[in-house]
C-alpha cells in the first residue's frame, strides 16, 4: 500500500490558515465546514488545549503534495482506504468478482458460437 496517500497532511492549497482543518477534512472525507466549527465549538466549550493541537499539527504535519490523487474519485478511495480499510477491501473484491462474472459471462457468448474457439479454449486448459 502506498503509505503516502494514508498519512495526514495539511491542505494549504483549501485552508483558511495553515491548513490543518482543511487536512483533518480531506483526511477524514468530512466537509472542511463541519472540521472548522467543531474546532471552534470546541475551542470555546472549554478545550484550551486546541489551539496548541493547531499549531502543533501546523508545524509537525507535512504539506500535501500537489500530486497526490490524480482526480476527486481518487480522493474519495482513498478516504474510504483510511475510515475502514477492510470495507475497502471488500468493495474493491467484490468488483473484481462482477469483472470475473462479467468476462465468463463474454466468454460463454462467444464459445457456444464458435465451436473451433470452444476446442481451442479447452485445449489450453
Amino acid at each position: 500500500m502506498n503509505t503516502a496517500r494514508t498519512k495526514f497532511y495539511r491542505d494549504k492549497a483549501n485552508g483558511k490558515w495553515m491548513g490543518v482543518c482543511a487536512g483533518i477534512a480531506d483526511y477524514t472525507g468530512l466537509d472542511v465546514l463541519w472540521v472548522r466549527l467543531g474546532f471552534v465549538v470546541a475551542t470555546l466549550c472549554g478545550m484550551g488545549f486546541m489551539p496548541v493541537v493547531y499549531f502543533a499539527l501546523g508545524f509537525l504535519s507535512e504539506k500535501k503534495p500537489i500530486s497526490l490523487y490524480a482526480d476527486a474519485a481518487e480522493a474519495k478511495f482513498w478516504q474510504g482506504v483510511r475510515q475502514s480499510p477492510a470495507r475497502t477491501a471488500r468493495e474493491v473484491r467484490s468488483q473484481f468478482r462482477d469483472i470475473d462474472r462479467r468476462l465468463a459471462e463474454v466468454e460463454a457468448f462467444y464459445v457456444s458460437s464458435n465451436p473451433t474457439l470452444a476446442a481451442e479454449i479447452e485445449q489450453l486448459r
